[in-house]
């Protein structure tokens, strides 16, 4: 059975075993930040980063301001790494996931091992812009990034069995890595 969703400006069909996310980085803003919205328009996340941080420091929260998880880059590696950790109010914080990019040189391809499973996360074209999760034999999300965009933006489709912030963290980190100058890049580089 599918749903008509008219505020995305047509009438599409939507499966209900997935459900689709926009994520978009700010136009004018110190730091990274980025707005996550689901299939009707509406906030559901924000991502903030920390200022005068050694690596990438990040923090999805909820619409009410609440984190959720923490996304940490793992600085003095040869190829990129972070760690994603859950810090939901009232749990003890815990390691979620570890994202390590694989070394090739066509296709973008990354490895990682979290408390949901290891999943695969393999770019579909050699330019970067989608992306395929899959977790076994089993594709769980789509990610695809927009080409004509003043920001960074995402349209990202998830099973609806998968925990959805984390998934969206994902997203996150391949900004992060693919698309984000750092500093360390240049000093690996030397």
């Amino acid at each position: 059975m599918a749903t008509i969703y008219p505020r995305l400006g047509f009438s599409e069909y939507i499966p209900l075993s997935t459900r689709r996310y926009q994520v978009r980085g700010k136009l004018l803003s110190i730091g990274d930040h980025f707005k996550i919205k689901d299939q009707l328009g509406n906030d559901i996340f924000v991502v903030r980063s920390k200022l005068l941080s050694i690596g990438d420091h990040m923090v999805l929260e909820d619409r009410f301001g609440n984190g959720l998880i923490k996304i940490r880059q793992v600085v003095l590696h040869l190829l990129p790494t972070f760690d994603i950790k859950s810090i939901v109010p009232g749990e003890f914080s815990h390691s979620l996931a570890q994202i390590k990019q694989n070394f090739t040189f066509f296709h973008k391809k990354f490895t990682i091992d979290s408390v949901y499973g290891q999943y695969v996360l393999e770019a579909s074209d050699v330019m970067a812009h989608s992306f395929t999760l899959s977790k076994g034999s089993r594709n769980v999300a789509v990610i695809s990034k927009k080409y004509m965009s003043a920001t960074d933006s995402y349209d990202v489709e998830i099973d609806n069995n998968e925990n959805q912030p984390f998934i969206l963290a994902l997203v996150i980190v391949i900004n992060q890595i693919l698309y984000t100058f750092h500093w360390q890049k240049l000093t690996v580089l030397k």
